[in-house]
Parts: C-alpha cells; sequence; structure tokens
C-alpha cells in the first residue's frame, strides 16, 4: 500500500522538478514562485490536485521569465 504524500511533500517534489527544468534559475526564485502560486489556491477545499495545478501554472510562470531575460532565446513546451 503506498502512503499518501502530504500537499508540502508534494510542493518540495514541485520544486525539485522545476529546478530540474529551469536550470538557470535559482532554487530560490523558484521556491518564490511556487509559494506565490500556492498561496492562489488558500480558500481550495479539495486539496488533491492543489500540487498538480501550481506545478504547471509556476512552470508557466518560469517559462514566460526566462523569455523576457534579455539575450536569452527559449522555447516553451507543455510537458
Amino acid at each position: 500500500m503506498m502512503l499518501k504524500k502530504t500537499e508540502t511533500q508534494a510542493l518540495t517534489d514541485v520544486v525539485d522538478r522545476l529546478a530540474a527544468h529551469f536550470p538557470g534559475q535559482p532554487r530560490s526564485v523558484i521556491e518564490d514562485v511556487v509559494a506565490h502560486e500556492h498561496s492562489l489556491f488558500d480558500e481550495g477545499r479539495v486539496r488533491d490536485y492543489i500540487p498538480i495545478l501550481v506545478e504547471r501554472a509556476a512552470k508557466l510562470r518560469l517559462a514566460r521569465q526566462h523569455l523576457l531575460v534579455p539575450g536569452t532565446v527559449g522555447v516553451v513546451t507543455a510537458q
């Protein structure tokens, strides 16, 4: 039987995955983006899907930030 992850553990995993996906971003920036996106779900009653929604929103925000950095060219891909 697999134990259910807590929301906090799941968000830590989100930060880890995003740090691997955006190696040029400081981890502190990724943590801040994830924390901001997570705060938007504070009133949510059903918590099961929040880490997935946070990861998707944070990934899009980080990709947009990467595209706005002068001198960089990036391709945004949905995964």
